[in-house]
């Protein structure tokens, strides 16, 4: 159930990002849209050609439904295939940086 809220809203957005030109970001189960200059596959290319081209994706996630969709994330986008063919790419923002010791950035003890 939760797979397919979260894909109805990644595509409602994708459907908006087309029309004003901006584009879809994944930040965890939440999709904005915003502008995004990182480079992804094209809508149609195969799973071999992402491969050939991007290389091995830090995580490929279970297929899910029917027809097959597959997701495969790399740095800075994520990939969705249905069957062996892309049919969105997604900019992912990054995860937020740990705070650095004596940074002052943790809060205080008392």
């Amino acid at each position: 159930m939760h797979t397919t809220i979260l894909r109805v809203a990644l595509l409602s957005a994708c459907a908006f990002a087309t029309t004003a030109g901006a584009e879809t970001i994944l930040v965890g189960d939440q999709v904005s849209v915003v502008q995004s200059g990182v480079e992804r596959p094209a809508r149609g290319a195969t799973q071999a050609a992402v491969e050939a081209k991007f290389g091995a994706p830090i995580e490929r996630h279970a297929t899910v439904g029917n027809p097959p969709i597959t997701r495969w994330d790399y740095p800075g986008f994520s990939v969705f295939f249905e069957r062996d063919r892309v049919i969105h790419a997604v900019a992912t923002a990054p995860a937020p940086a740990a705070a650095a010791p004596g940074s002052g950035a943790t809060p205080a003890s008392n």
